[in-house]
């Protein structure tokens, strides 16, 4: 008799239901977060798996940690359910609303039992293909952790020393980091001596034209302004000093995390058909490889990788009314990776270009037209990844002629827009 197992998890235990064919609770129990709870789990499907050759599948609402990663070393089906699923199903089961961690157990043993084909597996990425998803990702939130970094300290230098943002274009610079270390302040830097500053530079990494450098810096950052008190800029200058400590470390994190991050992008096999694409480069490829994975059978179709990365619109009708909308439910790192992939897609290859001109002359927005070739390069990479083939420019935009806009009949200039544009005038207003 086929078993089903849900299992809602937490920091420190986990709540464990069994169900049968009928959807009856066969047990449930409560595990802790160590190794003996796992070995207890793993007993419990083993008892309660009658003979079947395939392990009891297990529903769980995440698809990461040590309890999923160890789930799949053994060879457990794990299906990872959106908790925005999990609430709708536990309406289902208690209109009253009631919850309680054993009871979504039981849910999510019954979503499993009863709706398989809806919800997936968890992809079987190698192990490469996790490696480079944790260091794109921790890549990804230095950088991020940097530029905040970069708005917290231009506040500051706002309140009592504008002049280094009128020297420095960018604060994260190795120029901007080592002078404002040696004159944190208008009052330090009156103080500071031009061959201190171009010591400072050369240990930076500067080697050349140091010295105009220097007398444009001094110039700038000795230049009238207005005065904070002594006893406030002191302060000022000292929680100036700590962000850009801050600062220097996100730097050097970033460079090591991305030369690790280069190491395993190169080493897996899938980058030679990504970096066949024009515009993608080392990061910008690694970042699509590391939310797309490996297992190639992820995505049955182009369609479904697209609605994952959220590219493709989603369309709401009812009755008479219709809207199109961009996804809000949606994998956003792989999303604004595909984005930010349209724009030197569209100055490394002539197709591109021209795709995205016949949507702008189409009435959309460059949001909207970037957004659209995003989508359209998704589409042929999943092409790629599942045939092994590496990209074609003559394959991927194939010549067409189009007649100008001056040229077209009526008739035939309406047909072209229907033809082009995505959406009616008034569902396109719906796009953001």
């Amino acid at each position: 008799m086929q078993r089903w197992c849900g299992i809602d998890w937490a920091e420190h235990h986990h709540d464990i239901a069994i169900v049968d064919e009928a959807g009856a609770l066969v047990t449930k129990v409560r595990i802790e977060d160590t190794a003996a709870g796992f070995s207890q789990l793993m007993d419990l499907l083993a008892v309660h798996n009658d003979g079947c050759e395939t392990p009891i599948p297990v529903a769980i609402e995440t698809a990461k940690g040590l309890l999923v990663a160890n789930l799949r070393a053994a060879g457990v089906s794990v299906y990872a359910i959106n908790p925005l699923s999990v609430a709708r199903y536990r309406d289902r089961h208690a209109p009253s609303r009631s919850k309680s961690d054993a009871a979504d157990a039981l849910v999510l043993a019954n979503i499993v039992r009863t709706d398989p084909t809806v919800h997936r597996l968890i992809p079987q990425d190698s192990e490469l293909a996790a490696s480079i998803r944790v260091l794109a990702r921790a890549h990804q939130d230095a950088i991020w952790d940097r530029q905040q970094t970069v708005g917290k300290l231009r506040s500051v230098l706002r309140e009592y020393y504008p002049g280094v943002l009128a020297t420095f274009e960018d604060l994260s610079s190795r120029e901007a980091r080592a002078t404002l270390m040696l004159a944190p302040s208008p009052a330090t830097v009156s103080k500071l001596r031009p061959s201190s500053l171009a010591a400072a530079l050369r240990r930076a990494g500067r080697s050349r034209y140091v010295d105009r450098d220097v007398e444009k810096i001094l110039t700038g950052l000795r230049a009238a302004q207005l005065r904070q008190p002594a006893l406030v800029e002191k302060a000022m200058a000292a929680q100036a000093s700590a962000y850009v400590r801050a600062l220097t470390t996100l730097v050097e994190n970033i460079q090591a995390l991305q030369e690790q991050l280069e190491i395993a992008y190169h080493a897996h096999p899938d980058s030679r058909i990504i970096s066949s694409f024009p515009g993608l480069g080392t990061v910008l490829g690694a970042r699509i490889l590391s939310e797309i994975g490996d297992d190639h059978t992820r995505f049955a179709t182009a369609r479904g990788l697209k609605a994952f990365a959220g590219t493709a619109p989603i369309t709401r009708a009812s009755g008479t009314k219709k809207l199109v909308t961009m996804r809000v439910v949606r994998n956003k790192r792989l999303g604004q990776a595909a984005y930010l992939w349209s724009l030197p897609l569209l100055a490394h290859s002539h197709g591109a270009r021209a795709h995205y001109d016949r949507r702008r002359a189409a009435g959309d927005s460059h949001s909207a037209a970037s957004r659209h070739l995003a989508n359209r390069g998704l589409g042929m990479l999943h092409h790629c990844l599942t045939t092994g083939s590496t990209y074609n420019e003559s394959h991927a935009f194939p010549s067409r002629t189009y007649p100008s806009a001056t040229s077209r009949s009526p008739m035939a200039h309406h047909a072209y827009q229907e033809a082009e544009a995505p959406t009616t005038p008034a569902q396109k207003t719906a796009l953001p």
